[in-house]
Order: C-alpha cells, then sequence, then structure tokens
C-alpha cells in the first residue's frame, strides 16, 4: 500500500478565547491516500473546518503529529509552512478569500508569481480559462458574482498544480445551480491535475461524490456513525 499523503497521529487543537481555553479536537487519528477524495461531514461546531486548517497548517496543532507527503508539518515554523502550502496545497475557502484590488488574472497569478514563475499570467490566464472565466480575466472580484468568485479561487487553488486540494464548504455560499457548476469544476480539478482532495462539506451531493467520507462529533472521529451522507 502506498505512503498515505496525509497522516494525522492523535491531533489535538485547543484555542484561548474571552471564556478561557477551549478544546477543540481531541486526538483524531486519520490517513488519506494518493489520489483519494475524502469528505468530512458532521454537525455545526463539530470540528471540520479546524480539522482541515490543522491539516494544511494553517492552524497549528497543540498536541500529535501531522504528516504531509512524508514532512512533519508540526515541526515546521510558520515561514517554512507557508513555502510548503506554496509548494504542495491548493486552499479554496467558503468565503473566497480574493483579493479585492486585483483582477480575475492578478489574484489566480499570485501564487505563481510568489514562486518565481515567469510564465505566471500565461498560466493563470489558461487556468481561468478551463473554469469557463476566461473572459471575466480583467474583472475585479466586486464585478463578479458569487459563482464566478469562487471559480476564480479554485483556479488560484489549482494554478500551481498542488499535491493536496483542500476546500471548505466551496459550495456553502452558492445557489444550487452555482453549487453543482462548482462540484462539478472541483473534480474535474482533481482529475485533470491528480490532486489528493480532502472537503468540508453539509451537502449531501457533494458527500456521495466523494471516496471516503469521515463523520466528525464534538471534535472527535465518530465510529459509531454510518457516514453515508452530510447532515
Amino acid at each position: 500500500m502506498s505512503e498515505p499523503v496525509l497522516s494525522l497521529k492523535d491531533v489535538h487543537l485547543a484555542l484561548d478565547g474571552n471564556a478561557g481555553r477551549v478544546d477543540i479536537l481531541h486526538g483524531i487519528t486519520l490517513q488519506v491516500r494518493r489520489g483519494e477524495t475524502l469528505g468530512l461531514i458532521g454537525p455545526s461546531g463539530s470540528g471540520k473546518s479546524s480539522l482541515l486548517m490543522v491539516m494544511g497548517g494553517l492552524e497549528r496543532a497543540t498536541g500529535g503529529e501531522i504528516t504531509a507527503l512524508t514532512r512533519d508539518l508540526t515541526a515546521m515554523d510558520e515561514d517554512a509552512l507557508a513555502r510548503f502550502r506554496r509548494d504542495h496545497m491548493g486552499v479554496v475557502f467558503q468565503s473566497f478569500h480574493l483579493i479585492p484590488t486585483m483582477t480575475a488574472l492578478e489574484n489566480v497569478a499570485t501564487p505563481l508569481e510568489l514562486a518565481g514563475d515567469r510564465g505566471a499570467f500565461e498560466r493563470a490566464a489558461a487556468e481561468l480559462d478551463a473554469v469557463g472565466l476566461s473572459h471575466r480575466e480583467n474583472h475585479y472580484p466586486a464585478q463578479m458574482s458569487g459563482g464566478e468568485q469562487q471559480r476564480v479561487a479554485l483556479a488560484r487553488a489549482s494554478v500551481t498544480r498542488p499535491d493536496i486540494l483542500l476546500a471548505d464548504e466551496p459550495t456553502g455560499n452558492l445557489d444550487g445551480a452555482n453549487g453543482a457548476a462548482i462540484m462539478d469544476l472541483l473534480f474535474g480539478l482533481r482529475d485533470r491535475h491528480g490532486a489528493t482532495l480532502v472537503l468540508v462539506t453539509h451537502s449531501h451531493a457533494l458527500a456521495d461524490r466523494c471516496d471516503r467520507v469521515v463523520r466528525l462529533r464534538d471534535g472527535r472521529v465518530d465510529r459509531a456513525a454510518h457516514a453515508e451522507a452530510a447532515e
């Protein structure tokens, strides 16, 4: 069996808030294989998004070990984590997180420019064309619909050809038609680039398209649940 692309061993996450320290993840152990599509489901507040964030090194685990592509993320400093994400990961958020003062083309080209790619804008243009937005290259986020902004976010996440693609509620802010279109694009990008896909969702349709589904409850893997569909 191939080496896991992502491996979590007894991962804990606790954050300090106004009401004191809050335990969010409680000993998560999980492996994701190369090319697999894993859906993370469960009730609101169950720790799905937090788990995705620690997988990507966007939130630092307070206990346990996280390995990605045989590299120990828990041993990296912030600069090393940023370089690792730049070179190996793509992240798609529910709220798009596009840079408002940049055009669609500039947003998609940004991770390539940061990596010193001289062909950044040519590759960005090709990726926008792949998500059906070549006619929106010079538009700013405020000039685009929610569905179009999420397409730009998908293009930005995939333009670096990441080994791992993380998506947090990618259809959560979209209506049914736009959500279905984003689902098709998300799985199409995975198939085209061969990325391992991990996504958080409440969507039954999106969960059903995953190779495997893991249900979380109260910050733990709910092993007693039949993870057939999202909440």
